[in-house]
C-alpha cells in the first residue's frame, strides 16, 4: 500500500493506473491539440483523404515514433531510474537531431519543456527539477519523450507504461487533428484508434530491445510534409 497526500491509503496498482491516465490524457495543458504531426499537409497533398489512408498514416507515424523516440524513452527512463543527468543530456541530444525539420524540434521541444514544467509543479521530484534548470540553461533541448520518461521514472511508473502514453499520444494527436481537418467521423477516428493501441505492446517488445544507436529518423514522405508545411500560406496547426 501507499500513502497518499491527503492520507487516503490506495493500492500501488490503482495509484499507478491513475497517474498513467492523468500523465497520458489527451488533454494534458503540454499544448499537443496545437500540432497535427504532418497530418494538415498530408490532407493538402492528397496523401489522406479518407478513414483508410488516415488509417495507414496514423500506423506509419506509430512504427515511425516507436523506432525513434520510442527508443530514445526507454533508455532515458533507465538513465532517470538511476538519476544520471549527463546520460539523459546525450540522450536527449540525439533525440532532438534525429527531427530533421524545425517543425517536429519545435513539437517536440515545446511539449517536453510543458511536460517538465508541470511535472515539477505537479509531481515535485528533485530530478525534474534538476531538467527544468538544463533546459531553461540551455544545456539540453528538453524534447519530449525524455520528459515524459523522466517523469514516469520518478514516480517508480515502468518504462512500458511511459512507452504506451507517448504511442497513445501520437496517435490521438493525428486523430483529433483529422476531426477538425477532414470528413471523418468519431466512430472511425476510436476504430482507427482501438486498432492502433492494440500494436503498442508490440511495438515495446521491439523498441526495448534496441540500442540507441538504433534510433531510426529516416522518414522522407514526412520530411517533404513537413517542409510543405512550413511554407503553406494557411495553416490550422503548428505542423
Amino acid at each position: 500500500m501507499i500513502i497518499e497526500n491527503d492520507g487516503v491509503e490506495a493500492s500501488s496498482s490503482t495509484a499507478f493506473l491513475s497517474r498513467m491516465l492523468q500523465f497520458g490524457d489527451s488533454m494534458f495543458p503540454i499544448g499537443a491539440f496545437a500540432f497535427s504531426s504532418g497530418l494538415e499537409s498530408a490532407i493538402q497533398e492528397g496523401v489522406v483523404t479518407d478513414a483508410a489512408t488516415l488509417r495507414a498514416f496514423a500506423r506509419t507515424a506509430l512504427e515511425q515514433a516507436a523506432r525513434g523516440d520510442g527508443i530514445a524513452l526507454i533508455a532515458a527512463h533507465r538513465a532517470a531510474t538511476s538519476g544520471d543527468v549527463d546520460i539523459l543530456i546525450r540522450i536527449d541530444a540525439q533525440a532532438y537531431a534525429r527531427k530533421l525539420s524545425d517543425e517536429a524540434r519545435t513539437m517536440s521541444v515545446r511539449m517536453g519543456k510543458k511536460f517538465t514544467e508541470m511535472g515539477v509543479e505537479v509531481v515535485g521530484a528533485p530530478l525534474l527539477r534538476t531538467w527544468r534548470e538544463c533546459i531553461e540553461r540551455s544545456v539540453t533541448p528538453g524534447c519530449y519523450p525524455i520528459a515524459l520518461a523522466i517523469n514516469f521514472a520518478v514516480q517508480d511508473l515502468p518504462a512500458s507504461q511511459a512507452f504506451l502514453v507517448h504511442q497513445y499520444g501520437v496517435s490521438t494527436t493525428i486523430l483529433g487533428a483529422a476531426l477538425r481537418l477532414m470528413k471523418v467521423s468519431h466512430i472511425e477516428t476510436q476504430k482507427i484508434l482501438y486498432e492502433l493501441t492494440g500494436q503498442a505492446a508490440g511495438m515495446y517488445e521491439t523498441a526495448a530491445t534496441a540500442r540507441l544507436s538504433d534510433m531510426a529518423g529516416f522518414a522522407p514522405l514526412t520530411d517533404v510534409l513537413a517542409a510543405v508545411h512550413a511554407r503553406a500560406h494557411v495553416r490550422l496547426f503548428m505542423s
